[in-house]
């Protein structure tokens, strides 16, 4: 875990209230999907966690919704600012736990931490079927980023705006994904419905109000089959089978 220095390259607004930030540094030791960064917002006492969508020896990629003043703020930005980063965090997602085929959920704000993991499971020669859950065409995210991939991608929104109409869940009953593992990233009730509707093995990445990120305040701990788990530090991803919900 490191504290650096980072340069804003980029802050974009890529849909409703959402923003994609790109900054220049050194964020090579981050080695999974679904890890994450504590960024530092001038003027704030605790800093924001955000997941690592992208990254590579010298930059790195968030995406992140205004949903208060800190974000808020955030999205005011302009290139060439300086942020201090503290990362990596947390434990990614496993992705040598699938042998051939992974089935990839995300919710919402969901797509960033699975992009990581999903470019990890191409390169290990994984094939990916990707279901994309947003409530409307306006909320939806990063769908061209995963077909430029080459990923099999089915979006799902709840007005029929785009893709499917229904939950991410329909989409599972109607198209019957092959898979030997799975991987989900978005709403807790989101989350719990793929879980309890898949019977095979998978992994989940919890979210809960952070205050250090970093393992030592217990303010985001969950309870799992073993017992009491800090989300920032244990986590933020889960076996399925340890996740009480």
């Amino acid at each position: 875990m490191k504290d650096q220095t980072f340069t804003i390259k980029s802050n974009e607004r890529v849909a409703d209230g959402i923003y994609r930030m790109t900054l220049n540094g050194d964020a090579s030791q981050i080695v999974r999907g679904g890890q994450f960064v504590d960024i530092t917002v001038p003027g704030k006492f605790l800093r924001r966690p955000l997941a690592a969508m992208d990254w590579s020896g010298d930059s790195l990629t968030v995406v992140y919704k205004t949903v208060g003043k800190g974000t808020a703020q955030m999205s005011e930005l302009k290139a060439g600012a300086e942020l201090n980063v503290l990362l990596p965090l947390g434990n990614g997602f496993d992705a040598s736990k699938c042998r051939e085929k992974a089935l990839v959920v995300s919710g919402g704000l969901g797509a960033s931490p699975v992009y990581g993991l999903v470019k990890d499971l191409l390169a290990r020669g994984r094939e990916v079927k990707l279901i994309m859950g947003f409530n409307s065409a306006g909320d939806a995210v990063l769908v061209e980023d995963y077909k430029k991939l080459g990923v099999d991608v089915t979006v799902v929104t709840m007005d029929g705006s785009i893709g499917m109409k229904g939950l991410v869940t329909d989409a599972i009953r109607e198209l019957q994904p092959q898979h030997d593992f799975f991987y989900t990233c978005g709403p807790k009730v989101m989350m719990k419905a793929v879980c309890d509707m898949l019977p095979g093995p998978g992994q989940a990445s919890l979210e809960e109000r952070m205050g250090c990120g970093c393992g030592i305040c217990y303010g985001c701990t969950c309870h799992t089959k073993k017992g009491p788990r800090r989300v920032c530090a244990d986590g933020p991803v889960f076996d399925k089978e340890d996740i009480i919900w």
